[in-house]
């Protein structure tokens, strides 16, 4: 397969990278429903308006958008429709992804966040009404995008690469007192097919690596990062970004909440 018809395959949403290495300590959620049409999986990432105290999400801040769970090839519509209905507000964006999820179209959330105008920043929203409740009574709730009364806690699950490079995207980013950045290799998959040839796989890998590091290029956040995952995947294992290296390869942009 040449160049042009992996680009072909790539934009046409077959070919996905997703970050790989290590299972993630949060577990899908049988319970909650699929999100969209046909073939979603359960935990595909939802959006909601959540809002609290004022400093509930940063200095003066009292509401946000909830971004919670896997990052899936149609995530980016989610995000859209929820920019659009908030439209004027700009309201930052709270991450908190988990799962297998599409790289590319996390870059994609990225760049939306910053044609908006979105600040982003990490941590799990917990929602009032959902304290008690099952799975997909809670899912019910959120689905339809608030406003729901909440508070954004203290992370207990590190920032994996898809949460690194939706974050990028924030015009304002922060990484709040207690949290971890943990990076791990990347894969290639092919959400259609199970089976991808050497060649397609090394030549979708090179055409990848080359559109993360212009889309971190243009987010200002070093291209340093890459090499970092890719070290990750030559010894198969996951490592942690320190807080000095935060600033360093200006993740964020700003002081810790």
């Amino acid at each position: 397969m040449g160049a042009r018809s992996i680009a072909t395959v790539i934009f046409g949403g077959l070919l996905t990278m997703i970050a790989a290495g290590f299972a993630q300590a949060q577990a899908p959620t049988p319970d909650r429903p699929p999100v969209g049409g046909i073939g979603q999986l359960p935990d595909a990432m939802i959006f909601y308006v959540a809002r609290g105290t004022v400093g509930a999400c940063g200095p003066g801040c009292s509401e946000w958008i909830a971004a919670e769970g896997t990052v899936q090839w149609d995530t980016h519509k989610r995000l859209i429709n929820i920019l659009d209905r908030t439209a004027g507000r700009k309201l930052p964006v709270v991450i908190h992804s988990w799962g297998e999820s599409n790289l590319n179209v996390a870059t994609s959330l990225g760049r939306i966040l910053r044609g908006r105008g979105i600040d982003a920043t990490i941590g799990p929203t917990d929602v009032e009404a959902c304290r008690g409740v099952a799975e997909a009574d809670c899912f019910a709730l959120k689905r339809p995008g608030g406003p729901l009364d909440a508070k954004v806690k203290v992370p207990d699950e590190p920032c994996d690469l898809a949460c690194v490079l939706i974050l990028a995207g924030g015009v304002h980013r922060t990484l709040p007192a207690g949290a971890k950045v943990m990076l791990t290799g990347m894969a290639i998959r092919n959400r259609l097919a199970p089976n991808i040839s050497r060649e397609e796989r090394v030549g979708a890998t090179a055409r990848f690596d080359e559109l993360f590091r212009i889309y971190l290029r243009d987010m200002g956040v070093e291209t340093e990062l890459l090499d970092i995952v890719e070290k990750t995947s030559d010894v198969r294992r996951r490592i942690e970004l320190p807080p000095s290296d935060w600033t360093r390869l200006h993740l964020v942009t700003a002081t810790s909440l």
